[in-house]
């Protein structure tokens, strides 16, 4: 089946439907992330906007159960150079194409992403619209690209975030096969199935994560770091978190505008002061908001596994994944917010720290999924600054 993906300027892009078929609406953007497409696909920060991968093969290990990152698939699109139809992995258990029309995501294949991923570059990333419709002219996909509602003062978290609140831990749900029960005297469990597995620490504190788009690696994250996680809603009031009686709270990834969650700055502001705080990317950009900061649109936003971000403190430097389109302003931010990190491409503010209340928060992805981990201390992170809290 043809396929049309259309942006909002008149460029045209033309080749073959891989997924569901009909027609989607979203902003189009780039990801250089050379693997981890099923992470990619599944992650809820991407609602609202249909992703081009930068690698040229996609396709070519397939899909598996275990390394989904929500419920199911929230973005609007997908877009690859060349979709492997033949996909090897001990791990697989169906193939991308197959996945995504069960899903009923749109993909389009055989287009030239260069070309594409410079036009964003130059251009700024654009509203689109990919089409299977052979009804439609492509004059009449532009049009309809033109109209999208883009990304620009859209509340998504309402649409992707969870109906009711729940208790978290890979120990309550045995089918998943990352789940650890037992060991064998060295820390470790072998499965039958040839995974290999940590043993999971003892609980060292209750915390309460809100919900704007979470990553299950972030709950992972979590678990592994000794957190019992309840997961609340991303409209629950401050007063109703409290009342859980968690000794910290971290504020999750997510999608869309920060300055349209106006509604969600003021649950903020209530819990600043009464617990710790850890936010990341969405979490983070709320965090400004609350402290009275302000966000602003990057030309084309950071999406990958391979950006590098600078801690002022250490002077060290890591290679991060990230998922934005927004950044925080650091002029807007009053003096009793630091700034603790910097992205070495462009200057963008990549991490804040509170100076007279335990909270701090980045930008950028810690759980890394996909990416590289050189992130991941910040959960260890966040269990130290509640211990600290404990003794103040």
């Amino acid at each position: 089946m043809q396929a049309v993906l259309a942006l909002e300027d008149g460029t045209i892009y033309k080749g073959i439907s891989f997924g569901a078929s009909g027609e989607v609406l979203g902003e189009v953007v780039f990801n250089t992330s050379m693997a981890g497409y099923q992470e990619i696909i599944t992650d809820p920060s991407y609602k609202g906007q249909i992703v081009a991968m930068t690698y040229p093969l996609i396709g070519n290990y397939g899909v598996n159960k275990e390394d989904v990152e929500s419920r199911q698939p929230f973005l609007e699109g997908f877009v690859v150079k060349e979709y492997s139809k033949i996909a090897s992995n001990w791990r697989k258990d169906q193939g991308l194409g197959e996945y995504l029309k069960e899903n009923n995501i749109l993909a389009i294949e055989g287009i030239d992403t260069r070309a594409l991923t410079l036009r964003i570059r130059e251009k700024g990333a654009m509203k689109c619209c990919l089409s299977t419709d052979p009804a439609l002219s492509v004059a009449d996909v532009v049009e309809q690209a033109k109209g999208g509602s883009g990304v620009v003062g859209m509340d998504f978290v309402k649409e992707v975030t969870a109906p009711k609140a729940y208790s978290w831990d890979p120990e309550d749900r045995l089918s998943r096969k990352w789940t650890i029960v037992k060991g064998d005297g060295e820390g470790i469990i072998r499965e039958a199935d040839g995974e290999i597995y940590e043993l999971l620490p003892p609980v060292k504190h209750r915390i309460v994560a809100y919900d704007f788009g979470i990553k299950l690696n972030i709950l992972r994250q979590l678990r592994q770091a000794g957190f019992q996680v309840t997961v609340v809603p991303a409209a629950t009031s401050a007063a109703d978190a409290l009342a859980l009686n968690p000794e910290g709270i971290f504020l999750s990834n997510g999608p869309g505008d920060p300055a349209a969650l106006t509604y969600i700055h003021e649950i903020v502001k209530g819990l600043m002061g009464r617990k710790p705080i850890f936010g990341i990317c969405l979490g983070h950009q709320l965090l400004s908001y609350a402290f009275g900061g302000k966000t602003f649109k990057l030309k084309f936003g950071h999406h990958g596994g391979n950006q590098p971000v600078k801690d002022l403190e250490t002077g060290k430097v890591a290679i991060t994944s990230q998922n934005h389109n927004f950044a925080t302003d650091p002029d807007t931010l009053p003096s009793n917010v630091k700034v603790t990190h910097i992205n070495l491409n462009d200057g963008t503010l990549e991490g804040l720290r509170h100076t007279e209340m335990p909270i701090f928060s980045v930008q950028y992805h810690p759980e890394a999924a996909p990416g590289p981990h050189d992130a991941d201390y910040f959960f260890g992170e966040f269990s130290k600054l509640i211990e600290e809290s404990r003794k103040a």
